[in-house]
């Protein structure tokens, strides 16, 4: 092979790597919020600053402030404007009161680092209606937080979740809610998508956020369909081809939301998921920004906040 068609195949696949991180690339600094940053993604879509449903301090280490601007700067690589945290820096499945407060000033002071770009949903334990019905009005009411996380105390589908259901509702926040079905059986206390739409069933005038959608998402889709009030989240598990189409396919792209999972999951192989969908440019603008934003609309401008 001549040298001059080594260095032509050279240029070339230096203009494609080029191309490649050029269609990615996010403006620095971000725009302005509900700004949409120019990128040749070839589908009219443009680079969609999303809004990130489901993101976590794990995989970043410092202070909180050190934490947060990590995140931050993962996510500029990739476009995404807005972050939802919960959980604080540790995971404790069965938190006492003063755990979630705990973990619940931590994203508080994450929030405060950067509150034009970190939203925050509080972490309650069920199993302590009182304290977490008080930490709601502390954080949500009270304070800059605008949905509710639920992990896996107790299956959702219980009556122990009704009276938290009936707040969100008084206070017109999303709830999200880890749902999932493992290989080798639920841990103890953990929900499924049948629990969440159970759940949802008893109280439509509330928005409930399938976490994972069930990590087996072809199930999990299904199993809330009938729910009207559930949106599905299709972060957390492998980009694997098809997922958002049969989202879409099967709720409407009106109930599908953009989350990564970060740090258990990267910004950028959940952002793949909905940029390799074969589904219509406006079908990802609702699913990368639209319908979260929406969502939480009505709390952010109660409190003021820029939509």
């Amino acid at each position: 092979m001549s040298d001059r068609l080594v260095s032509r195949r050279a240029v070339l696949a230096g203009a494609a790597a080029a191309a490649g991180v050029a269609a990615i690339r996010p403006q620095s600094p971000p725009p302005a919020a509900g700004a949409e940053a120019a990128g040749p993604s070839g589908d009219g879509l443009g680079q969609i600053l999303a809004w990130d449903a489901h993101t976590h301090f794990s995989a970043v280490t410092g202070t909180i402030p050190q934490r947060v601007a990590q995140l931050l700067k993962y996510a500029d690589r990739v476009g995404v404007e807005r972050i939802v945290l919960f959980m604080g820096t540790s995971f404790i499945a069965q938190p006492t009161p003063e755990q979630f407060r705990q973990q619940n000033d931590e994203v508080l002071q994450g929030i405060a680092v950067a509150p034009d770009r970190v939203m925050g949903f509080v972490y309650l334990n069920p199993r302590y209606q009182r304290e977490s019905l008080a930490e709601l009005d502390r954080c949500v009411r009270d304070g800059p937080m605008l949905g509710i996380k639920l992990w896996i105390a107790i299956e959702c589908s219980q009556p122990e979740l009704d009276p938290i259901a009936q707040r969100a509702g008084e206070l017109r926040i999303p709830v999200l809610q880890h749902a999932y079905w493992r290989t080798w059986g639920n841990l103890p206390g953990e929900s499924a998508p049948p629990d969440v739409a159970a759940l949802a069933l008893r109280h439509p005038e509330v928005s409930f956020i399938c976490a994972h959608s069930g990590n087996d998402w072809e199930r999990g889709f299904r199993a809330i369909r009938a729910a009207k009030n559930v949106w599905a989240e299709v972060c957390g598990c492998d980009p694997t081809a098809g997922m958002v189409e049969m989202a879409v396919r099967e709720l409407g792209a009106q109930r599908v939301l953009y989350g990564s999972d970060a740090g258990g999951r990267s910004f950028a192989s959940q952002l793949a998921k909905v940029y390799s969908a074969d589904v219509p440019v406006a079908s990802k603008r609702l699913i990368l920004r639209d319908n979260l934003r929406q969502l939480l609309a009505p709390a952010m401008k109660a409190k003021g906040m820029k939509v």
